[in-house]
């Protein structure tokens, strides 16, 4: 277990939508009432702000800083004790027009993020993937697959030298209400009077709000033994119910009638699918289920680490669903109501 008295956390990627969160979450939770924070980000603009709502906070320093630039990211971490690394090319359609700068940044920056932490022999490095990373089709999601397996080697590898550094990433879906998400694209739509675009009627997401995003990984970052993949438990829901949800509920404010609102069906965008899944069929066989998470288990590791995992955690040591979006329940239209109007994006 991590214990966050008196460490140093890295966020990278602190200006965005999960990396701002989580260190809200630790500004807010008196259980971090003695962590600090060195947040980076190479949004200039975005760290301004940033500073000036912590800057009466000693715990809390920010610097203009890229992942790609390895030797400023090794100076930064001298006194870091983990790492949460959230900076990344995260939008599916930009990646896949531009792949060249989703890999160098995906890939080589987390490279260097696995390199700083090993030199500086950092206690953990927790990397945020998305559900994107199984069988993926789009150039995003595959820089996702290759990042966890370059975690999993960097925790393999540890054991051959002096390094300590536990490395893990965690696994999670869409979040909603952040930067570019279908919510915030839609409540742009209706405040227009429509149409409101959707891909097709059967597509399906699996769905978290942003303070359980950052929630999840702080608990990730407590709770990783080394190689893990922690793939988030979330609710489904069907896009279609979203749409229609909203433009019942938004129109109005904006001066609409909903049934004057329509819904376009647009089709599917380069390397997007219908349903998003969080664990392949392969992953299950090495998977076990605990109270918030499933962990995907390094296939040489998975005895060694069953062992390790709380015995009161542990919920089931068989995982035989690959847990498809497609293939659950989803949430009814006033359930998903609730949701939305429980993460006060109504």
């Amino acid at each position: 277990m991590f214990d966050f008295n008196n460490k140093t956390i890295m966020v990278t990627g602190c200006c965005g939508t999960v990396g701002s969160e989580i260190i809200k979450e630790i500004y807010e939770d008196e259980k971090y009432i003695n962590t600090r924070i060195i947040g980076i980000d190479n949004n200039e603009s975005g760290l301004f702000f940033l500073d000036e709502n912590y800057k009466d906070d000693s715990r809390f320093n920010f610097y203009v800083a890229d992942i790609l630039n390895e030797q400023l990211l090794y100076d930064l971490t001298s006194d870091v004790s983990a790492i949460i690394h959230t900076a990344a090319c995260k939008h599916v359609i930009l990646s896949e027009i531009s792949p060249e700068h989703a890999i160098k940044t995906n890939i080589d920056g987390l490279q260097n993020i696995i390199s700083v932490a090993s030199k500086n022999n950092i206690e953990k490095v927790i990397f945020t993937s998305s559900d994107k990373a199984v069988n993926p089709t789009n150039v995003m999601g595959t820089t996702k697959l290759l990042g966890e397996k370059m975690i999993t080697a960097a925790s393999e590898a540890r054991k051959s030298s002096s390094r300590s550094t536990i490395y893990s990433s965690t696994r999670f879906g869409n979040v909603l209400g952040s930067n570019g998400s279908v919510v915030s694209i839609f409540m742009d739509q209706i405040s227009k009077g429509g149409p409101v675009t959707v891909t097709d009627r059967n597509m399906t997401r699996f769905v978290m709000s942003i303070e359980e995003s950052a929630k999840l990984v702080l608990s990730g970052l407590e709770q990783a033994l080394g190689g893990e993949v922690l793939v988030t438990k979330m609710d489904v829901i069907k896009i279609i119910d979203l749409a229609e949800v909203m433009i019942e509920e938004l129109s109005p404010q904006f001066g609409f009638d909903p049934r004057a609102v329509d819904i376009q069906i647009i089709g599917a965008k380069p390397g997007e699918k219908l349903y998003e899944e969080l664990m392949s069929i392969e992953e299950t066989r090495r998977s076990i289920e605990l109270k918030d998470y499933y962990s995907i288990l390094p296939p040489f590791l998975k005895k060694e680490h069953q062992k390790k995992y709380s015995v009161d955690s542990v919920v089931s040591d068989i995982v035989e669903d690959p847990y498809v979006s497609s293939e659950q329940k989803f949430l009814t239209k006033f359930e998903l109501k609730k949701l939305l109007a429980d993460y006060k994006l109504l």
